[in-house]
């Protein structure tokens, strides 16, 4: 059994990235809720995303999404974020908001389109540069709504080609993430539907390509601990976005809807040897009624207590009861790390490090909640409109 102490050690290294868009307006597809102090510039979202590092201790990153986040100086941007123990983190491209991209973005038949939709692809780059980040991650709404709207392979070779040109332009220790997504908001075709297509153009393209998985991201009832084993297996494990979904892509907080499902997960994130740098643990969520900040607190706890079960499973004893044939044994020892209570374990984390043992009630006591409602007061708050 891993120590405890290992168990603690390895806790500590764990750092799990927020996304700015997160502590923006955000809703559904009917409303967005607006909030009373929610950020009005990129700078203010650093600014909330420090909170959650300074309780937390594990969410030193955040990511940034071009254009929602863009500033004229992407280099003084970074160095907010370092004033605050942050650093920016991976840089998301947006083609899928202008109406230009109606039917597609870099899988467009129009080249026009697919010139500017490469165009932006080629901005992110820039910003990573300027920020010092390591990852772009591309996600693209192509697709088609009825039989015949276009041709299938072609777009596939329209998306290889324009993921071949950012590929190249990749500085040495950068990387492409490609997501994939089910749907939404094609009906017909996604142009990158699964982790088999996404996996298929990172490994043509070669080892700066690698595949994210995205927890909400796929047909109900699928085995994601599986896709990410052999994604691990194949060393093409990127990164993850985690967050919860109840029926689809609901961007809800990480553990929130299957917190067992998030344990696997993890599971076969630390079997693998995916507990490392080279696969950055994101958030992709969207907090439409709930406090934001918390509910980030919340959330990064949740992935910080789901690896700790993981950490806590048995190997020694899983793999004899496993070569046994023992079903029941090698089942119920997965199960008593699941059930193990870690919430003790990290509050000694945590007070180990200087934090407090319990970041959400910490966070209530500290007054931000309150000076951001009186002092943004006025200006356009972030979000995508209500």
């Amino acid at each position: 059994m891993t120590a405890p102490s290992a168990v603690k050690a390895a806790l500590t290294t764990q750092a799990i990235e927020t996304p700015s868009w997160a502590y923006g307006n955000s809703g559904t597809r009917f409303k967005v809720f607006a909030q009373q102090g929610v950020p009005r510039t990129p700078q203010e979202k650093l600014d909330d995303a420090a909170q959650v590092h300074r309780f937390t201790g594990a969410a030193p990153t955040v990511a940034l999404h071009i254009p929602w986040d863009k500033v004229e100086d992407y280099a003084a941007l970074a160095e907010h974020a370092r004033g605050l123990g942050l650093r920016i983190g991976t840089i998301n491209a947006n083609v899928f908001q202008e109406n230009d991209y109606v039917l597609g973005s870099v899988c467009s038949p129009d080249p026009a389109v697919r010139r500017k939709a490469l165009g932006h692809l080629m901005e992110c780059v820039d910003v990573m540069d300027a920020t010092g980040s390591r990852d772009l991650k591309l996600w693209f709404s192509d697709g088609t709504n009825y039989p015949g709207q276009d041709d299938i392979r072609d777009r596939q070779d329209r998306l290889a080609e324009a993921l071949a040109a950012v590929y190249e332009r990749l500085g040495g220790d950068q990387r492409m993430l490609l997501e994939y997504k089910l749907f939404e908001p094609a009906f017909y075709t996604t142009d990158v539907p699964d982790w088999g297509t996404s996996y298929a153009h990172c490994l043509k393209l070669g080892p700066k390509a690698q595949v994210v998985v995205d927890t909400g991201h796929h047909a109900p009832g699928t085995n994601i601990e599986f896709i990410v084993a052999l994604l691990l297996r194949e060393g093409k494990l990127g990164g993850f976005d985690f967050n919860s979904r109840f029926y689809a892509d609901d961007d809800l907080m990480a553990g929130a809807a299957d917190p067992f499902q998030l344990f696997r997960i993890m599971y076969e994130v630390v079997r693998g040897g995916g507990f490392s740098p080279d696969v950055a643990f994101m958030l992709d969520q969207c907090h439409n009624i709930e406090p934001k900040i918390p509910a980030i607190i919340r959330s990064v706890m949740n992935v910080q207590e789901a690896t700790a079960k993981a950490l806590l499973v048995d190997r020694e004893a899983l793999v004899a009861a496993q070569q046994a044939g023992d079903v029941l044994g090698a089942n119920a020892v997965f199960m008593d790390a699941y059930n193990s209570d870690v919430r003790p374990l990290l509050a000694e984390v945590r007070a180990e490090q200087g934090l407090d043992p319990d970041p959400v009630a910490a966070y209530a006591r500290s007054g931000w909640a309150e000076r951001i409602v009186a002092e943004r007061v006025g200006g356009q708050q972030a979000g995508w409109g209500a």
